[in-house]
């Protein structure tokens, strides 16, 4: 039985982090404005994150800087004074989060269901999603909308991008075959090894693609680049620390294959319809990976889950990790060379 037969004249959507997990969320947002275009939806998100949705159609955008700590948490609830939603979609199972919620009104407060939820979320809601097998994260929070009576099948996209953005996107890629390389999970353990990297940049020179490095302007993420391109022996384009969320996003739209870790890139990639290789030894991609690209992940979580917990990963709950500083080095070039072959042939390139 659907949460509403009617469509619901406001909503709030808490998601506010992590890059990859917005991306997951807006595909299911933009399906719940599809089927109830009337219905006026804000969205409370991230500084960063805001970047990335704060002109997508139909949305408000309330920002949250997590930074400011409590004092971020009131200039979010004076935004949203005097406001009563419908229901509130509790899409971040974090107890920061959950803080957050107290201070938005909703008749509905509707959290992950009991097999999906953790700190405490299910003391924050009223209305819980029914216990799930979906794997995926986006899967689960497709529930969502499932829930409220909104269908869902599968995911779309709609990010406006700026002439400038996409003008900016195609000095770097015009009529030139491309792989860019997003280097940089969150954790350095979650990143190939850099001389792997530079290996892969040169065999992209050598079957004829360009080859762009992208990322953030953290230090450590600039100084990576730096050693890919010292490794190189052809040359790269390094843009790590020279574009802003749209640009990236308009970058990754233009280019033919992306090779990323765990990281925010490879779900933005997902969002423009560039395919992407995939690298993953500390969580199960078939959760966490490019929802569009599982066919063409290179990843040994497998192998290092049933090593460390001693059962194979089917008999493992669901979100299980594993831990090491040195996993990603059992990713073979050789594994990663033949998935790019597979995407650059001419029937396949994007």
């Amino acid at each position: 039985m659907a949460l509403f037969s009617t469509p619901p004249k406001s909503l709030c959507i808490l998601r506010l982090s992590a890059i990859g997990d917005v991306c997951h969320a807006i595909a299911v947002v933009q399906a719940i404005q599809c089927h109830w275009p009337q219905t006026e939806i804000t969205w409370i998100t991230g500084k960063i994150e805001a970047q990335l949705i704060g002109d997508l159609p139909g949305i408000t955008v309330v920002t949250f800087d997590k930074k400011a700590g409590l004092a971020g948490m009131r200039t979010v609830w004076r935004a949203l004074k005097g406001q009563k939603f419908d229901a509130l979609l509790h899409m971040q199972a974090a107890l920061r989060a959950s803080v957050l919620s107290l201070g938005i009104k909703a008749k509905y407060r509707v959290g992950f269901g009991r097999n999906r939820t953790k700190e405490g979320q299910w003391l924050f809601t009223n209305k819980h999603l029914p216990k799930t097998d979906a794997f995926h994260v986006l899967d689960n929070f497709a529930d969502f909308a499932r829930y409220l009576g909104v269908p869902f099948s599968a995911p779309s996209w709609n990010i406006p991008l700026a002439e400038e953005d996409v003008r900016f996107a195609q000095q770097y890629t015009a009529g030139k075959q491309t792989l860019l390389i997003s280097p940089a999970a969150s954790k350095d353990e979650r990143n190939w090894l850099t001389e792997r990297y530079a290996e892969i940049a040169d065999y992209a020179n050598s079957k004829g693609m360009q080859v762009l490095l992208c990322g953030s302007p953290a230090p450590r993420e600039i100084a990576l680049g730096k050693k890919i391109e010292q490794y190189s022996q052809q040359p790269v384009v390094n843009l790590i620390g020279q574009t802003n969320l749209k640009q990236l996003t308009a970058l990754l739209g233009q280019v033919d294959v992306v090779l990323a870790p765990d990281t925010g890139p490879a779900h933005l990639a997902t969002t423009q319809g560039t395919p992407v290789i995939g690298l993953y030894a500390h969580s199960n991609p078939y959760r966490t990976g490019p929802y569009n690209s599982l066919d063409h992940v290179a990843s040994v979580y497998d192998q290092h889950a049933e090593q460390q917990h001693g059962k194979p990963v089917d008999a493992l709950p669901w979100g299980t990790r594993v831990k090491g500083e040195d996993l990603m080095k059992d990713i073979s070039v050789e594994k990663v060379k033949s998935i790019l072959d597979s995407l650059i042939s001419p029937s396949v390139s994007h």
